[in-house]
């Protein structure tokens, strides 16, 4: 049975995946992992989705507002041995959910050039790509995408 609970970046068990996502980028982004770690900080995150199939944390992802219009999508992860069925759809629904429940108009949110499989979830679930924004402008590794939601 999967279950998405809306919880906050207290969720230990969101706690524990994002470990495994940093050590994960720390692998993918190499030398520039520093630069994009400073922008992944949890301590603060009011929305936070955790993804549980049979009582396991298998993945998360998180939204953070940018202005009153818009959220950012962060620190989206599924596990290795969870990947394939759907899950990180799953939750970037129910994080777009409930964004657009809270009358935001918008998400967006920066993936990198290394990590393919990341750009074609977003490209699935119909984010656009837009100019790269705030901090990952000029950031050669940086993708920015967007989408509109449509509110209840």
């Amino acid at each position: 049975m999967v279950r998405l609970v809306r919880t906050n970046s207290e969720n230990v068990d969101f706690k524990n995946l994002v470990k495994l996502l940093d050590a994960d980028l720390a692998v993918r982004d190499g030398e520039d992992h520093d630069f994009y770690h400073q922008f992944n900080k949890i301590d603060a995150l009011k929305h936070v989705v955790v993804l549980y199939e049979d009582e396991r944390p298998c993945g998360c992802g998180a939204i953070k507002e940018m202005t009153p219009e818009v959220m950012e999508v962060k620190r989206m992860y599924t596990l290795p041995a969870c990947r394939g069925k759907g899950f990180a759809t799953k939750i970037l629904t129910e994080l777009e959910r409930w964004a657009a429940g809270m009358s935001y108009g918008k998400c967006v949110l920066e993936t990198g050039k290394k990590q393919p499989e990341a750009i074609q979830l977003y490209k699935r679930n119909d984010y656009k790509i837009i100019p790269n924004y705030g901090p990952y402008i000029d950031i050669e590794n940086s993708v920015c995408f967007e989408k509109v939601l449509h509110k209840p």
